[in-house]
């Protein structure tokens, strides 16, 4: 039986949540159906010293977010064009994010629609803006992320440094992104 995860899991060390998110399951429910993917690949977002974090110049009114509560979606465009996904994690007043990278298709999503990649993943997913500071827990949540069992075995999880974040000097090659290579269930 699916469980929604709460607040709690959210408010642990970033990195932690990071990794255990893979194999988990993004559900939206939206008007024109319920869009379900399981989580594939995540990147961490860790704290003010961050070079690639939004947060690392401080709070502002769009990162202001990522300071907040954990468990919170936070939302927003890149280029004028792609939205991106991504949970507040840690605890209050520490800005720490995960981005949600790509899922593989369950529900919802028409064969061949690609979800590989954070502006592709919202797009089919219907994620826009409008989500941004909505809880990711609770009954009445549009926007959740469910453990359905599913184990994501660390031999099937692999770190390597996040993708265009050449600006962030030393952090540019941190290995806090993390992929789930498939597996046979």
């Amino acid at each position: 039986m699916p469980v929604r995860l709460g607040q709690t899991f959210y408010g642990r060390d970033t990195l932690e949540v990071a990794r255990d998110l893979l194999g988990k399951y993004l559900v939206h429910k939206t008007p024109e159906g319920r869009f379900v993917g399981r989580i594939n690949e995540t990147e961490a977002y860790h704290g003010p010293e961050d070079r690639a974090s939004h947060a690392s110049r401080g709070r502002t009114a769009r990162t202001a977010i990522m300071f907040g509560p954990p468990g919170y979606w936070y939302v927003y465009l890149i280029y004028g064009v792609y939205h991106c996904l991504n949970v507040v994690t840690g605890p209050e007043h520490y800005p720490a994010a995960v981005l949600i990278r790509g899922v593989t298709p369950v529900a919802g999503v028409p064969a061949g629609v690609k979800t590989d990649g954070p502006g592709k993943l919202c797009r089919a997913f219907g994620i826009d803006k409008r989500l941004n500071t909505a809880p990711a827990f609770g009954a009445g949540a549009t926007l959740w992320i469910e453990d359905r069992g599913d184990i994501a075995a660390p031999e099937f999880i692999r770190a390597t440094p996040r993708i265009g974040v050449d600006y962030a000097g030393e952090y540019k090659d941190k290995p806090w992104r993390f992929v789930l290579k498939p597996q046979e269930k």
